[in-house]
């Protein structure tokens, strides 16, 4: 029995996949479905990292140039798609709320925020804490649907392996029914059900590339908000907070 020109010509995934059985087209929808759901979160995560780092670099050179720690805040600028700026807005209101009993910026603000007392060690300690629980919502976007790609990288090749095994198996029970078992009445059938283990192959080695890349870069992510919460705490503890004088004691 001679293949169809037609689909030798047409290449051998194609053949592979005419010759395919139900349950491997349907093994063969999922993996290309997955496949989609992979790319749109690999290619959404790469540019919002992306928009995310410049963003970032935009709002620290504006932070470290002035000698203000709220300057930002009270002048109402907005630097939306960084992770520092959520920490930062987040200190920022808590603070205000410290010193003034109010985080609304309006126009007597700055006024009030001039001859607003000092806050306590234990008042800043809950700004501290309102940062912290800021860092760990902007980790948990960060991370938000990175269990697709998770489950790309190990679903997939055991999915395409189930189609290549059920294939396999298929076609040794025809040859066992026809009686007669040679190259040309098993290859249509062995080439069908390696075509899932391909498949589940080509889903999976790029999510694992763009899974690595984006673990890695979003923890270092991570690890510059904690970096910058410890930043933004010491500027407020310089500016606003009143250590009290440790009596003195005499010997």
């Amino acid at each position: 029995m001679l293949f169809p020109i037609p689909m030798l010509a047409a290449g051998g995934l194609v053949f592979a996949f005419h010759e395919s059985t139900l349950p491997g087209r349907i093994i063969l929808i999922l993996l290309f479905t997955g496949s989609i759901f992979s790319w749109t979160v690999m290619v959404t995560k790469f540019r919002v990292i992306r928009f995310a780092q410049r963003r970032r670099n935009e709002f620290l050179d504006l932070f470290r140039a002035d000698r203000q720690p709220l300057r930002i805040y009270t002048d109402r600028i907005r630097f939306e798609g960084a992770p520092v700026f959520a920490i930062y807005k987040a200190g920022c209101k808590e603070l205000t709320f410290q010193l003034l009993g109010s985080s609304e910026v309006d126009e007597t603000f700055r006024g009030r925020l001039e001859i607003a007392p000092k806050i306590s060690p234990t008042q800043m300690r809950v700004v501290t804490s309102a940062m912290e629980r800021a860092v760990g919502e902007t980790a948990l976007r960060l991370e938000s649907q990175m269990i697709l790609l998770a489950t790309a990288v190990s679903g997939a090749p055991f999915l395409g392996l189930l189609g290549t095994v059920w294939g396999v198996m298929e076609t040794f029970a025809d040859v066992a029914a026809a009686g007669s078992a040679n190259l040309a009445a098993m290859a249509p059938g062995v080439s069908a059900a390696l075509i899932t283990t391909v498949t589940g192959l080509l889903v999976a080695i790029p999510a694992m590339f763009g899974y690595n890349f984006l673990v890695t870069t979003i923890r270092a992510m991570i690890v510059e908000l904690d970096n910058f919460g410890a930043e933004l705490a010491s500027a407020f503890e310089h500016k606003y907070v009143e250590h009290a004088e440790r009596p003195k004691t005499w010997k």
